[in-house]
């Protein structure tokens, strides 16, 4: 008999954003900060990557967090604790590295933060110090903020309407503490590519290195298909087997922003098409 992979526990973040612990425990086992699963809702699914968010090796658990985008994310998001999952594989990708670092600046956009605090934790619990900066649209959809507290040494909130924390984008106060006089070892960032794209241009005249976490379209995790292809220092990379983690200095933003963008309206229509046949069903 075929294993399904049990949702043991389930929260909404915000109304968009939805958290779950998924019993895996081989997965659960082997996962670290940095890489990711990829999973089927269901038996007639379509495959779909999701970075690990957080794992418990002692109860066989892996962290997910997902922002409602497309059909599958929505037909995710229906599941309910207890329920089950068809497929749950990984982990897949590179780890983050993490080792030797004394100081980093952790910065991550919406979902992204998702992300980017199994690495703060990580590097916290090494003893690294860890400053967080963390940007969202409006205080609405602030994910993890007290997740973020307990693992970093200084934390800040950015809003772009003002509406929490400080108002602007996350690179504002980066600029800042670099030109007060904070020496960072890394700079490691994980959000939208615009937020990573413009992140890279405040640190590159410091030379401050710089990791981006690149997400594109992954289909099938093995680099077979080259959906996640990338360019990097020029050299054509694939996000799934050679990443997600990339020098920021040597990726082509503006290529894998425009890729990122030919599927906007495909992932539209799967998901209205979704969401009728959801309403029709409970009708």
């Amino acid at each position: 008999m075929k294993c399904k992979y049990k949702i043991v526990n389930r929260r909404e973040l915000n109304s968009t954003v939805t958290m779950m612990d998924v019993y895996a425990p081989l997965v659960a086992a082997k996962a670290q900060a940095g890489q990711f699963i990829i999973l089927r809702v269901d038996e007639n699914g379509e495959r779909i990557p999701l970075t690990v968010a957080g794992y418990d090796r002692e109860n066989g658990t892996v962290k997910i967090i997902f922002q409602i985008v497309g059909a599958t994310t929505a037909l995710l998001n229906e599941k309910k604790q207890g329920e089950f999952i068809e497929d749950f594989v990984g982990p897949l990708g590179c780890p983050t590295k993490t080792d030797n670092f004394k100081k980093v600046c952790i910065v991550g956009g919406g979902v992204g933060c998702a992300i980017a605090l199994p690495i703060a934790q990580k590097l916290h619990d090494s003893g690294c110090e860890v400053h967080s900066i963390i940007g969202f649209r409006n205080k609405n959809l602030i994910i993890l903020e007290d997740e973020f507290k307990c693992c970093s040494n200084s934390l800040t909130v950015m809003t772009d309407d003002g509406s929490y924390g400080r108002q602007g984008v996350v690179t504002v106060p980066l600029k800042e503490a670099i030109e007060n006089g904070e020496s960072f070892d890394e700079v490691i960032t994980i959000g939208p590519l615009i937020m990573m794209k413009f992140v890279v241009a405040t640190t590159k005249p410091y030379n401050i290195p710089t990791t981006v976490s690149m997400n594109p379209i992954m289909i099938d995790g093995t680099g077979m298909c080259g959906g996640c292809r990338l360019t990097v220092g020029g050299k054509t990379m694939f996000a799934c087997v050679d990443g997600p983690d990339f020098n920021g200095f040597e990726v082509d933003f503006d290529e894998a922003i425009a890729r990122s963008s030919m599927y906007a309206e495909f992932e539209q229509h799967a998901r209205d098409k979704h969401c009728n046949l959801f309403k029709k069903a409970a009708e």
